[in-house]
């Protein structure tokens, strides 16, 4: 039996138990443990600065201990799309690494309950729901939110039954919200304040599986420790990031005030040393200088001129999508060319910074 609190009362799951299964006795609990003790063991041993490295070595501790036919990591970038990093998996199943999904693959509403509920089990996403029977006296329906016995949404499980899933098991990753400084935060639509979820531990399996409670609870403690781990790499990537930054910006400037701005595409370090991007470009005294991937010279004229008559009181503009932005002539720059950054040197010069259209 696995209780957990509601407005009105208590909540008991009462899961089906096969004394054959060594997970679900005492000795087997604290097997479980063991072995999740020597994961994090390995994964603590793992030297530090390579998120890869411990997000492969993650899917393979979780698949050793649960027995998946598929184990990925799936990490939400800043945009909230979802990418495959890791995967561990059966040999014959098709890859799912290095997949991209939009951010509405994972809706808001699912990610608030992963954060409350780190972990979430279907075994048989075919199986017939069975309907809740609620005494009337209860003012509210019963929400089963917390609930491991929950029936999948229908939406949900025709989703999984797509991808040849029938049964899965979902671990959350979270780690610090240092950018979370609004107290309104903890709201009903919203993430926890002080944490965020980082990504998933997402397992598939082709056929019905039950993973006992136990072993669900070393796992999640497995998580909870590599969440502490991922933590501390995540910050210690921004702080290497912010300070190349820095010295980046303090070279750069010290190039500006030697020459013209022609320096910074001409010399190293470059303005795409400066911003995460795919092409940079300048137009300077009616000349350009490109670097990378960058739109023909004819679409920057173009742009320069939609913005002299569109944002002509701004500095520059920032947008993930000029489509989006309201730029008329996106839609001929294709893929290769979709969001941009701009600034305005003087009323007719600019430098521009590219990025591509990413793959969801």
């Amino acid at each position: 039996a696995i209780l957990h609190r509601i407005n009105e009362g208590l909540v008991i799951d009462l899961e089906p138990v096969n004394p054959a299964d060594v997970p679900v006795t005492a000795a087997g609990a604290l097997k479980s443990y063991k072995l999740a003790a020597k994961a994090i063991s390995r994964l603590q041993s793992l030297p530090s600065g390579n998120i890869s490295l411990m997000c492969d070595v993650l899917v393979r501790e979780v698949s050793e201990l649960t027995g998946y036919d598929r184990v990925m990591v799936y990490k939400f970038h800043e945009d909230e799309h979802g990418e495959v990093i890791a995967e561990c998996r059966r040999s014959d199943l098709e890859p799912y690494l290095g997949l991209h999904y939009p951010a509405t693959d994972i809706p808001q509403a699912s990610r608030f309950l992963f954060m409350k509920n780190r972990v979430r089990m279907i075994c048989d996403c075919s199986a017939r729901p069975v309907k809740v029977i609620q005494d009337h006296r209860l003012a509210q329906p019963m929400s089963l939110c917390g609930s491991t016995m929950r029936a999948p949404h229908g939406c949900h499980a025709q989703y999984m039954a797509n991808m040849g899933s029938i049964a899965s098991l979902v671990l959350s990753i979270t780690i610090n919200d240092d950018d979370d400084e609004d107290d309104s935060r903890e709201d009903s639509n919203q993430q926890p304040k002080g944490r965020k979820l980082w990504g998933l531990v997402v397992c598939h399996h082709t056929s019905p599986r039950f993973v006992p409670f136990p072993l669900r609870y070393a796992c999640e403690f497995l998580l909870q420790v590599f969440g502490i781990q991922l933590n501390k790499e995540v910050e210690l990537a921004a702080q290497t990031k912010e300070r190349h930054i820095l010295r980046t910006q303090t070279v750069i400037c010290d190039m500006i005030l030697r020459d013209s701005p022609i320096s910074i595409f001409t010399q190293s370090p470059n303005v795409m040393d400066l911003v995460k991007c795919d092409g940079a470009a300048l137009y300077y005294n009616k000349q350009f200088w490109l670097l990378g991937t960058t739109p023909t010279e004819a679409h920057i004229k173009d742009i320069i001129a939609w913005l002299q008559e569109c944002h002509n009181g701004s500095t520059g503009l920032s947008t993930d999508s000029l489509s989006e932005g309201g730029y008329p002539g996106a839609d001929a720059l294709g893929d290769a060319v979709c969001g941009m950054a701009a600034i305005k040197i003087t009323p007719s010069d600019f430098i521009f910074w590219f990025r591509a259209h990413t793959a969801k």
